[in-house]
């Protein structure tokens, strides 16, 4: 099983780095997780033309089967997210899971991804929504094997 986490920019704080890290090590107990950095495309002074430019950089790195966190996505609880993954794992070998850049993404990469999962009508900063992502990943994982992590 192949997890990749593709990101639009970089973690900067300690505390960020380290609560990935701490992630990334839970997981590798289930998967193989790679960790994309994207590069935020500051240069451009046009929101569309970043958003754009973000947009093809995503969709050239999709593998597999791709799951958007999108606020206007599907909102499941970890249990309906955690059968959702076991039932992809079936199909396809590696999941992408996508967290835009701070303007978002483009209409192209909503229409190219396979799903899009909302973490609920809140706004996430793109740090943290990473953080949440991995740990939801890694508690599907022990939904999914019976483990006690979920109460």
């Amino acid at each position: 099983m192949n997890i990749v986490l593709l990101c639009v920019g970089s973690l900067k704080e300690r505390f960020w780095v380290d609560a990935t890290k701490e992630y990334q090590k839970r997981l590798q107990k289930f998967c193989k997780l790679e960790i994309k950095e994207l590069s935020e495309q500051n240069k451009f002074s046009s929101i569309d033309k970043i958003i754009a430019e973000e947009g093809k950089e995503i969709i050239a790195n999709i593998k597999g089967y791709s799951i958007l966190f999108d606020i206007e996505g599907k909102e499941e609880t970890s249990e309906q997210f955690a059968k959702n993954i076991s039932s992809l794992f079936q199909k396809s070998s590696t999941l992408t899971f996508i967290i835009g850049g701070s303007y978002g993404v483009s209409e192209e990469v909503k229409k190219k991804v396979d799903e899009r999962v909302s973490f609920g009508k809140i706004t996430l900063p793109h740090n943290l929504a990473r953080v949440v992502a991995l740990e939801q990943i890694y508690r599907a994982f022990m939904i999914n094997g019976g483990g006690k992590y979920h109460k």
